[in-house]
């Protein structure tokens, strides 16, 4: 009788993932872009063992991106444990403005064995000439979308500016922000750390607590009255005890 020779099984090959979002409004969050990855590694037999994820960080620079700096590191020091790395798509490996900084970040990878796998692209990073091009029009696109992006954001803001909104973060000695709906009614105060919670909310300047406010008119008063130096203010206000100032 004739003996069946069992197919060797193949045991799975490590990798890490590298999953990043900008903000929680993205479509494709750091949950969807795990799943993502976790199909195709299981597609392609590999197992996941490491993951490196930048959430809520920009993709233009690489200084605020903790995860992906820790990754390269990893990466250069040598035998990081696993054998490539899946990263949902180009532009979640970063928008950088040059897309040549993009490429040198994946050569410290390839230089080290390790490969990056873009894995809802609908080419393989194989290093043939139609992936070089494709790639390089991906990077040039994710740039292109972040400048637009940045653009309009910038003349965004500059109309809020202009209608008498608040675009800040926390508001000034004396004031406090107050969120308003789409039809210019008052909603509620904001505290220090409180978004709006609509998109269609707007915030302006509101005065704060009756203290602060006096504060504030006091010392106004005494450069307008008295003509004293912001030193003088400074120590007279410390020495009543109304307001620290250093």
């Amino acid at each position: 009788m004739r003996k069946t020779v069992p197919t060797p099984v193949c045991d799975p090959i490590p990798v890490a993932q590298y999953v990043r979002m900008s903000d929680d409004g993205q479509q494709f969050s750091i949950d969807n872009q795990k799943a993502a990855i976790q199909k195709y590694a299981e597609d392609h037999g590999f197992v996941i063992v490491q993951t490196y994820a930048d959430a809520g960080k920009s993709g233009v620079v690489l200084n605020r991106r903790e995860a992906l700096r820790q990754l390269l590191d990893d990466v250069d020091r040598g035998n990081p444990g696993y054998k490539a790395i899946l990263v949902y798509d180009v532009s979640r490996w970063g928008r950088f403005q040059n897309s040549d900084e993009a490429a040198h970040y994946e050569f410290l990878c390839t230089r080290s064995g390790i490969r990056l796998h873009y894995c809802a692209e609908q080419f393989a990073n194989d290093d043939t000439p139609s992936s070089a091009i494709l790639k390089s029009l991906k990077r040039s696109m994710a740039a292109e979308f972040s400048r637009e992006l940045g653009i309009k954001v910038f003349e965004g803001k500059c109309r809020l500016v202009k209608l008498g909104f608040w675009v800040g973060a926390k508001a000034g000695y004396g004031y406090r922000r107050l969120m308003l709906s789409a039809d210019g009614k008052r909603k509620q105060k904001l505290e220090d750390g409180d978004r709006k919670s609509l998109t269609t909310d707007r915030v302006t300047l509101a005065l704060g607590p009756r203290k602060e406010v006096e504060c504030v008119r006091r010392m106004f008063a005494m450069v307008l009255e008295h003509r004293h130096s912001r030193t003088e203010i400074a120590r007279e206000l410390n020495r009543d005890g109304n307001l620290s100032v250093s």
